[in-house]
């Protein structure tokens, strides 16, 4: 029986529990006050407001004590302080008030950091938590998924989700995994096919041999990412926290201040403790405090339920600052899945057209190169038998070199292997790249034996993404790829590039990356093989693009494109925009509201309740102007012109 999708869970706003304190603290302050405003006595309402000062206060004055025990001055702190010293001058309703908001404001932060967690949880639900392992004789038994291990057979049933990475044996189906790749339509699976954990299958029964351990799938690694980015910090809010301390302590020097200046001259005590305590509330930097991390935390969140992961804070703060993007072509321009159109065996080389390609596919099938996937699975198509390589070894720009019955076989571009070749092999690959194909060619014994012609097709939405990123960024992307330029420079005609760089080994790109940012700007690199890994790691931001990209290009990039939709990098730039943006909005509304409040104080007298309505009141406001990058219109119509 089909096993439907798992409905998306959602943390309610009440499990957590700084919503609930929260709460309590809310109803148990409206209990108290019109029993205060009637003038009933002190024990009607006294014990309500203690435990509103209780259920609202105790957990961030706990931490602050955490945190002074390590000789940290923590701002919460100070606001329980403060709401304590307003309750010791007679002034228990506005520190009740205060408590009651602050402990709001706190639960708004939470909210921020929950819905995080949600996407996290979302994908999880995903992953079956059970699957049908097939035993050596052939019977079946169910197992819990995380049990699996690598070269298990599973058995999926129609309607079932695959319990695990890995790739089909017997059997076949059309498998949708738009989860996983963004593709809309179900992808027809057969023996050789790679099919991922959480993915849906169709109406054919498939087995499938484990290739990943549960804990390394698709689905798993998502997760690890999207956690890891939740944990870390960007750098505007650890200069944040770093100046915090030292605001919090001149803070709370400044208040002594106020305090003790005016009762010298001869001011009440109750008068100066108040003014002390009111300056101690306006000042306090919470809303500065709470300005970065909800916006970015909603930021990835949004974009990692848009299938792009952002491996952390930081990532997302520089995406919004990069003003040059770079292209790898094969697997990022184009969709990755180059199939063979030509193979022509040299006159003399005593191949014919199967020979010539099950040597090759031989040579090529430990690679995982987008380019050796399309010579395999060629060779699959004409059911051609591989012999078995030995000695492979891949050199990323370069080609591959293996040994196949006792021959010593190298692929890789003419431009590589063989510079000077004869008239005839010149004029096949002239032929071939002319046509827009990239011409592959195959050595035996140091000897050319023939040309496999290989095309790519270009991504539906290459050229508006072209279009976007070059709106957000004011220049045109950069096209860098170790492809031949005459493919290289007909594939950029048509998405609208001009400056190509063709026929790039891994260090040339990284020196064009340097080069620019010697200039002063900063580069996003998007790609997906092994050649561009060291490019990804020396730009400013890198981009991997998930479905294609190998795991040395996931694992180094700051950014992976987990659904394969190029469209997304732009709208990850532009949320990332976004996000700065209202991280500035945010420090100029909190700065604000400090300044006004602080000079009100300071030159007039600003009553308590008006200046905990101000300042907590900025705080609310910041941490609501952060959430709004949750929403579904945050990514769907990103801002294309922000400072």
């Amino acid at each position: 029986m089909p096993h439907a999708a798992p409905p998306r869970r959602r943390t309610r706003l009440l499990a957590l529990p700084e919503a609930r304190w929260a709460l309590a603290s809310l109803l148990l302050f409206l209990l108290a006050l019109p029993v205060y405003l009637l003038a009933a006595p002190a024990w009607a309402w006294g014990p309500l407001f203690a435990a509103t000062y209780v259920t609202g206060g105790w957990e961030p004055g706990w931490e602050g004590l955490k945190a002074l025990r390590h000789k940290t001055l923590d701002v919460d702190l100070l606001m329980v302080v403060a709401a304590l010293g307003a309750a010791a001058i007679g002034q228990i309703l506005d520190g009740a008030l205060l408590i009651v908001i602050f402990a709001t404001s706190g639960a708004l932060e939470a909210v921020a950091t929950a819905r995080t967690a949600d996407s996290v949880r979302g994908l999880l639900d995903l992953a079956p938590d059970v699957a049908t392992r097939l035993r050596a004789d052939g019977t079946e038994e169910t197992v819990d998924a995380e049990r699996l291990a690598v070269g298990d057979v599973i058995l999926a049933r129609p309607g079932e989700r695959v319990g695990a990475d890995g790739r089909v044996l017997d059997g076949a189906s059309d498998v949708d995994q738009a989860t996983i790749t963004g593709e809309p339509l179900p992808v027809a699976k057969q023996v050789g096919d790679e099919v991922f954990a959480g993915t849906v299958n169709g109406n054919g029964a498939l087995r499938v041999r484990v290739e990943r351990d549960p804990a390394d799938s698709v689905i798993a690694r998502i997760v690890k990412m999207v956690e890891e980015a939740s944990e870390t910090k960007a750098p505007t809010q650890l200069f944040i926290e770093k100046v915090e301390q030292r605001y919090s302590i001149g803070m709370v020097i400044a208040s002594l201040a106020v305090f003790g200046v005016p009762l010298a001259f001869g001011d009440s005590l109750q008068s100066a403790l108040l003014r002390a305590m009111t300056f101690m509330i306006v000042a306090s930097p919470c809303a500065v405090v709470l300005s970065t991390m909800p916006p970015l935390l909603c930021a990835i969140a949004n974009a990692g339920r848009h299938g792009v992961l952002a491996k952390s804070a930081v990532v997302m703060e520089r995406l919004g600052q990069v003003d040059a993007v770079a292209l790898d072509k094969t697997g990022t321009l184009t969709e990755g899945t180059p199939r063979v159109t030509d193979i022509l065996p040299l006159p003399g080389s005593g191949l014919d057209e199967e020979r010539l390609l099950a040597l090759a596919g031989a040579a090529e099938h430990p690679s995982e190169h987008p380019l050796a996937r399309a010579v395999v699975r060629a060779t699959r198509a004409r059911g051609l038998i591989l012999a078995e390589a030995t000695g492979f070894v891949s050199s990323p720009g370069a080609g591959v070199t293996a040994t196949v019955d006792g021959h010593a076989v190298q692929i890789g571009s003419q431009a590589r292997l063989l510079p000077e070749g004869s008239p005839e092999l010149d004029a096949m690959v002239r032929s071939l790249e002319g046509g827009g194909r990239t011409a592959v060619l195959v050595l035996r014994d140091g000897a050319p034996v023939g040309v496999l012609g290989i095309t790519d097709r270009l991504r539906p939405d290459a050229a508006a993404t072209v279009a976007a990123l070059t709106e957000l960024t004011g220049r045109t992307p950069v096209l860098l790829t170790g492809d031949n330029e005459r493919a290289a420079r007909r594939l950029a005609a048509e998405v609208g590039i001009g400056d190509v760089r063709a026929g790039l080994l891994p260090q040339d790109k990284v020196a064009a990356v340097r080069a620019w940012e010697a200039e002063g700007l900063r580069v996003l690199v998007v790609g997906d093989g092994v050649n561009d890994a060291p490019a990804l790691a020396a730009a400013h931001t890198g981009i991997a693009m998930g479905r294609a990209g190998s795991d040395l290009a996931l694992e180094t990039a700051d950014a992976v494109v987990v659904r394969d939709e190029l469209a997304t990098v732009p709208a990850v730039v532009a949320l990332s925009r976004t996000a700065r943006r209202l991280v500035v909005q945010n420090l100029v509304i909190a700065g604000t509201f400090i300044a006004v409040l602080v000079a009100w104080d300071l030159i007039g007298t600003l009553p308590l309740p008006l200046g905990v309505a101000g300042h907590e009141g900025s705080t609310v406001i910041v941490g609501l102007n952060g959430l709004r990058l949750l929403r579904g219109t945050a990514w769907l119509h990103p801002i294309k012109d922000t400072a």
